[in-house]
């Protein structure tokens, strides 16, 4: 039995992946992985993800440059979680130019945002 066989993962052969700062221990996004995503990530040492929207692989920092470079690999105890330690290149996780998907706080009953935009998404992302 492969390592990859002992996962949970759901009807649409997915799992969700946890993006954490190998360093600071911040949570900086969630994603999916298939099989297929996770064994290259395993083996590359950066994290491939599965993309829902575009239904295809999707190497982290392919087109904004912005790597994972995992260190450790996690799963949970339920088996069905994925947590990846990694080393975020650029400082930025998020497509919004931000160092973590989760800038956003629930303050007087609104969403605001407090984290800072560290570079211009139209500068990350030149299509």
């Amino acid at each position: 039995m492969s390592w990859l066989d002992e996962i949970h993962w759901d009807e649409k052969g997915l799992a969700p992946a946890i993006a954490q700062d190998a360093q600071s221990g911040r949570i900086l996004m969630v994603a999916w992985m298939n099989r297929e995503s996770l064994a290259l990530t395993a083996e590359k040492g950066e994290a491939v993800y599965w993309s829902r929207s575009r239904n295809k692989l999707w190497h982290k920092g392919e087109e904004s440059g912005h790597v994972q470079k995992v260190r450790e690999i996690r799963l949970d105890c339920d088996e069905d979680v994925i947590v990846l330690q990694v080393e975020q290149q650029g400082g930025i996780a998020c497509h919004t130019g931000r160092e973590s998907c989760f800038y956003r706080v629930l303050k007087d009953g609104a969403w605001q945002a407090v984290d800072p935009v560290l570079k211009d998404p139209r500068d990350i992302y030149r299509k």
